[in-house]
């Protein structure tokens, strides 16, 4: 699966038709193609709930420039607001807004897009869902219970440990990533 490129959304489901609209408005992929963005998370998997974001990885070398483009761009939507934080060592901006009452969240950090942790858990998930029968809905069903996305997956495969860390692990032990 291409991931990269979001015209698969067109033919999914009622919530990925959506998303693919949405951004399409938005034209946020044209607008912040300089940052690789990809479309990452439960809507591409189609594990979604109603209430669920649209979360958008980016490669930034330039965090200045990133930030200046998203208030630029996006600042006038609803509850818009930038976060700067540091994950496992590496700077982090993190911007979300509303949008016809969908949340996006744009995710920027200075990792290609293809290596970072939200990428390679969808990469491992999504083949998951496609080769364990009865898997995505047990992950829906989870999902509806409160569980977190790799949560649920960790503890269907029964992993131990940070499910985030775990999962990554078992995909790489698996030949998946």
């Amino acid at each position: 699966m291409d991931f990269t490129d979001i015209n698969y959304l067109k033919v999914g489901s009622a919530k990925q038709k959506q998303a693919y609209y949405h951004l399409r408005e938005l034209n946020i992929f044209e607008e912040l193609k300089i940052f690789n963005p990809v479309l990452c998370g439960t809507v591409p998997l189609d594990i979604s709930l109603p209430d669920s974001d649209l979360d958008i990885i980016m490669e930034v070398k330039d965090f200045k420039v990133y930030k200046n483009m998203l208030k630029e761009k996006y600042s006038f939507y609803d509850s818009f607001h930038i976060k700067v934080k540091v994950i496992k060592n590496n700077k982090v901006v993190k911007s979300s807004f509303f949008y016809k009452g969908v949340e996006i969240e744009l995710f920027g950090q200075s990792i290609p897009v293809q290596e970072q942790n939200a990428y390679l858990h969808m990469v491992i998930e999504y083949f998951l869902i496609k080769n364990v029968n009865g898997l995505k809905e047990k992950v829906i069903k989870l999902k509806k219970q409160g569980y977190k996305t790799e949560p649920a997956f960790a503890y269907l495969l029964k992993l131990s440990g940070d499910p985030y860390e775990s999962l990554i692990e078992y995909g790489r032990n698996q030949g998946i990533i």
